[in-house]
């Protein structure tokens, strides 16, 4: 199986060889397609799973620092906290494996905290928005989360 993201179509599909056996909407970088450190873009390239977080966590589990802070989002905790960058649910952690693109030195994606993660009801999916982040509904993360091990290969493209 692997993991393959289209940013010009803002989808997701797991596949097994050329079978497609899920498809998903998803939302990423604001700023675009990149690879350096700080820029808020979404990094193109081979990469791997490279750890899964919160395995078993409610949908909502509100995620800082990839640990569950206790809370469960809300619309009422998205008003109260209005800026917050929402990591819910689950985590996909990405490492990228192409040497002076997307690993090491100043456009390594596993050091730039790159995730697939779930996200609050009220985001948009279907057009960038992340700050590099690929975000999907909670239940498709959940879903593909439990369909995938680590190791597992996400090639993101234009």
């Amino acid at each position: 199986m692997r993991i393959e993201i289209d940013l010009t179509r803002q989808h997701l599909w797991l596949r097994d060889g050329a079978r497609v056996l899920r498809d998903y909407p998803v939302s990423t970088g604001a700023n675009g397609p990149g690879e350096i450190n700080g820029s808020g873009c979404t990094p193109r390239g081979r990469h791997i799973v490279r750890a899964k977080i919160a395995a078993g966590a409610a949908p909502g589990t509100v995620l800082v620092r990839r640990r569950p802070t206790g809370e469960i989002w809300s619309p009422t905790l998205h008003e109260r906290f209005p800026r917050r960058d929402w990591i819910l649910t689950r985590i996909l952690w990405l490492s990228g494996v192409e040497r002076g693109r997307n690993r090491l030195g100043c456009v390594d994606t596993f050091r730039r905290y790159i995730y697939l993660h779930g996200t609050p009801e009220v985001t948009r999916l279907g057009a960038p928005g992340s700050k590099g982040c690929v975000r999907m509904r909670n239940a498709d993360i959940i879903e593909l989360f439990d369909l995938i091990p680590v190791g597992t290969e996400v090639d993101i493209h234009e």
